[in-house]
């Protein structure tokens, strides 16, 4: 009996996606709930998983296809009998045949190895697979860094360095004779002097989703930008002294995000406007933080959502981020996970930012960017004196927040940061 394996729902206002990876074949005995291909959808990539137990026996949609919610993508055989019957044939078949008393031949592994390695690099993506053919890695003896342990285009490219750049192992005792070596293989023509080369790659469904919003936020919002600096002096000095008993008490490693989220809510206490958005000819005001903590993936930019920050301590606020970063990094982030943000906060200082001026999360009607600490030479009470200061940058729908209230709230964020005590006694 055949079962046909459909599309799953893919969250709210979600009705296709593109099948991005099959991690089972034809022929292959899958599990009860064990994931048989990956699908792309406009936010998150989620597996498949198999409805039963059986065996493989079509895959109806193609790598790359877009697929619709519902649609059959595959068949299981529920018997699970087919691929099983015609080994064990075989395996009979040699018992009967065999002579008393003769020496059973043993079984050739070379074809079974060989098959192996073919099934490995047919499970592979197609980027994944066109480098191992490419630098003629094993497959086999790759340990993959993905998601459940699959192999990655940095895994195949980090192997192929390994083995071009490794020396020889010395032998722990005298090796047998070795064979002559075999004839040099003719070198590999280089390439012509001059020679321009291009690759062109489809667009995966997010980075399309991508475009296509950020797009949609600047033909719709007035965007603006207002800048300030603020001395990092004060929260280092705070972290420095309680982050070995932060993290022994907590378990968690005291950063600095958790001041600048604790810092945003305060702030917008004194300007709301910043955690508003428009919808329609209305404006809506939140009576509560949820900060979308944008995080890089190996796909692209996610926001995950801090739901509830004003109301959350240091400790919680780091554990959730955390725990957020951990699964962007395993590509397992849900959609609820990356819905409903208020405000964001976007720290490009990790990757060596200076300055940037961000852009906005629709609906969303401010977004708080995050540079680099960088020793600068600042005046203090008529001294020159060198501190680490960060540049902020606060980007804001215009046609919600004044220029006025948005000054505002950058100055209150650098004040919070400045002196960390405003945010224990709520000024």
């Amino acid at each position: 009996m055949a079962t046909d394996v459909k599309v799953p729902a893919l969250g709210e206002s979600i009705t296709e996606g593109t099948l991005a990876q099959w991690l089972k074949k034809a022929g292959d005995t899958v599990a009860a709930d064990e994931p048989i291909a990956s699908l792309e959808t406009d936010k998150v990539t989620v597996d498949v998983p198999s409805p039963v137990a059986g065996v493989l026996t079509e895959t109806v949609a193609k790598e790359g296809e877009t697929v619709e919610v519902g649609s059959v993508i595959a068949r299981i055989d529920e018997s699970g009998k087919a691929a099983a019957a015609p080994a064990q044939k075989a395996v009979e078949t040699t018992a009967t045949t065999t002579p008393p008393g003769a020496e059973t031949p043993a079984p050739r592994d070379e074809p079974a190895r060989e098959a192996a390695e073919d099934d490995q690099i047919t499970t592979l993506s197609p980027a994944v697979r066109r480098a191992v053919l490419e630098h003629h890695v094993d497959p086999t003896s790759i340990k993959g860094t993905g998601k459940d342990g699959r192999i990655t285009k940095d895994d195949v490219l980090a192997a192929a360095a390994a083995k071009e750049t490794s020396p020889a192992q010395a032998p722990a005792s005298t090796p047998p004779p070795s064979p002559p070596p075999p004839p040099p293989a003719p070198a590999k023509a280089p390439a012509p002097a001059g020679e321009r080369r291009e690759e062109r790659v489809k667009m995966s469904r997010l980075r399309q989703t991508v475009a296509k919003r950020l797009k949609e936020a600047q033909n719709t919002a007035a965007m603006l930008t207002t800048f300030n600096d603020v001395d990092m002096s004060a929260v280092m000095e705070a972290r420095n002294r309680y982050k070995d008993l932060f993290e022994k008490k907590h378990g968690i490693r005291l950063g600095f995000m958790s001041f600048f989220v604790k810092a945003v809510a305060l702030a917008t206490r004194d300007v709301p406007s910043v955690n508003g958005s428009i919808e329609g000819d209305e404006i809506v005001y939140h009576d509560y933080l949820d900060v979308s903590i944008a995080v890089s993936a190996p796909k692209g930019l996610v926001v995950p959502v801090i739901r509830n920050a004003q109301a959350m301590s240091f400790a919680e606020i780091e554990k959730t981020i955390a725990e957020y970063g951990k699964k962007a990094k395993d590509g397992t982030l849900s959609l609820e996970e990356m819905q409903g943000g208020t405000f964001t906060i976007s720290n490009g200082g990790v990757f060596g930012s200076l300055l940037s001026t961000p852009i906005l999360n629709p609906p969303q009607s401010a977004v708080l960017g995050m540079h680099r600490i960088e020793e600068r030479p600042v005046a203090i009470d008529g001294q020159v004196v060198i501190r680490p200061m960060m540049y902020l940058a606060l980007s804001y729908d215009h046609r919600l927040v004044d220029g006025r209230e948005a000054v505002t709230f950058l100055v209150r964020v650098k004040e919070a940061i400045e002196d960390p005590t405003r945010l224990l006694i709520d000024l």
